[in-house]
């Protein structure tokens, strides 16, 4: 699973613009997979034909990042935010653009607090006519991306939001030899920017479940708004975000077959932000959700940590539910 999440990590994919990380799934599942389409967002949907219930899995392969957007005489590069930037955490960053051009994100005054709009990218080009040869206005940069082992079963590094969910995914998909449901792995588009990927996918594969694999927020670290969820706990069987309030009957039968197969896992409440099971449980008459989520801490920052641990109870999980529900 280690050397499969860097493999997804190191290929880019902000939000709208998520061909390389798209194509790297489908070269990890191609062996393993019915049928495989795109549709017209951009949506991978990799099926694996059974007779039961419909069910969609969804996992999310856009990322957080920045559009060019303005290259100034000097050669400085201003940007507009894609998804939820925080301004503070992203400073005196490296970045990447998705023609590998690298520079470092920084703010115009090291004396006032770092806003987005006082922000740029330095490549290191002399003047404007330089930066114009290797950034266009529109090209996409994110955050340099890494994955540093810490003690024990803990790794640092981005972006696991949400490159560990598609990970789980892909090697469910390995895993499941025979599919007695017909299921959905979906690795959506344009989570990031208002689960824009998910909503149209949803309407068409009309699942009777759905299940989001995501990250989620964590209160074992100083500052952080208390929440039932901790690091190394488990995985997580959702309950509520700020966009979904999940089935309890899937909730429930979620938890039953985790605690008849040992699997370690915690009840979460997230009191803010959401996945892409607001979509699913709302397209056409409704589908029964919930979410898995890897407790993650430092969240949408450079130095995004997970434990090991809880991805692997999480992957036994999703193995399970895929036939169990």
């Amino acid at each position: 699973m280690v050397e499969l999440l860097k493999r997804l990590m190191l290929a880019s994919g902000a939000s709208g613009r998520e061909d390389k990380i798209r194509q790297a799934i489908i070269k990890e599942v191609e062996p393993y997979a019915d049928e495989i389409t795109t549709d017209n967002v951009g949506n991978l949907i990799v099926r694996k034909k059974g007779e039961g219930k419909k069910i969609m899995f969804c996992a999310h392969m856009d990322e957080i990042g920045f559009f060019a957007s303005y290259i100034d005489e000097s050669g400085y590069i201003k940007v507009s935010g894609i998804g939820g930037i925080n301004p503070v955490s992203c400073a005196f960053s490296e970045v990447v653009s998705e023609n590998g051009v690298y520079g470092v994100i920084v703010p115009e005054s090291s004396k006032e607090m770092p806003k987005l709009d006082n922000m740029y990218i330095d490549i290191g080009a002399k003047n404007k006519k330089q930066a114009e040869k290797s950034v266009k206005i529109g090209d996409y940069f994110v955050c340099v991306p890494k994955m540093r082992k810490l003690l024990g079963t803990k790794y640092v590094g981005r972006p696991f939001d949400d490159r560990v969910g598609c990970a789980i995914l892909v090697e469910a998909i390995k895993q499941i030899k025979e599919a007695k449901n017909d299921l959905y792995f979906v690795f959506s588009t344009q989570e990031e920017v208002g689960g824009r990927g998910s909503k149209p996918v949803s309407y068409s594969i009309m699942p009777d479940i759905g299940i989001a694999l995501d990250v989620t927020g964590t209160g074992d670290k100083p500052g952080a708004s208390p929440m039932a969820v901790k690091l190394g706990g488990g995985c997580t069987i959702k309950i509520k975000d700020a966009g979904v309030i999940c089935s309890p009957t899937l909730v429930n039968k979620m938890r039953e077959i985790a605690d008849e197969n040992k699997i370690k896992y915690q009840n979460e409440v997230l009191l803010y932000g959401g996945t892409d099971a607001s979509s699913i449980q709302v397209a056409g008459t409704g589908a029964y959700v919930s979410a898995i989520s890897i407790p993650s801490a430092f969240i949408h920052s450079g130095v995004e940590m997970i434990d090991m641990a809880d991805v692997k109870e999480a992957v036994k999980l999703t193995v399970l539910l895929a036939n169990k529900l």
